[in-house]
């Protein structure tokens, strides 16, 4: 394996869970939008990403797949049963 091909899966896996960490803030903060995740692919309509100041937010979905729909009003409807928190 070449070294460009070894950058490329990591940088793959960082963006997966990015997009991971984004939908359990949107979740976690009740963000309006509708989230839908798979074995690590991700499909996120509203949310938002999350703000790492003055510290990273370390939530996290520990669901191989899911779907999550945030209504107005701090509502929610969803598959997961987890929580957020990252232990």
């Amino acid at each position: 394996m070449e070294a460009t091909e070894k950058t490329t899966l990591k940088a793959i896996a960082i963006n997966r869970e990015e997009s991971m960490r984004a939908i359990a803030y949107s979740m976690d903060w009740l963000i309006p939008g509708l989230y839908i995740w798979f074995f690590g692919f991700a499909i996120r309509f509203g949310g938002g990403t999350p703000d790492d100041n003055p510290y990273r937010y370390p939530g996290k979905i520990d669901s191989a797949f899911g779907v999550a729909l945030v209504l107005p009003g701090y509502k929610i409807f969803t598959t997961y049963t987890g929580n957020y928190d990252s232990e």
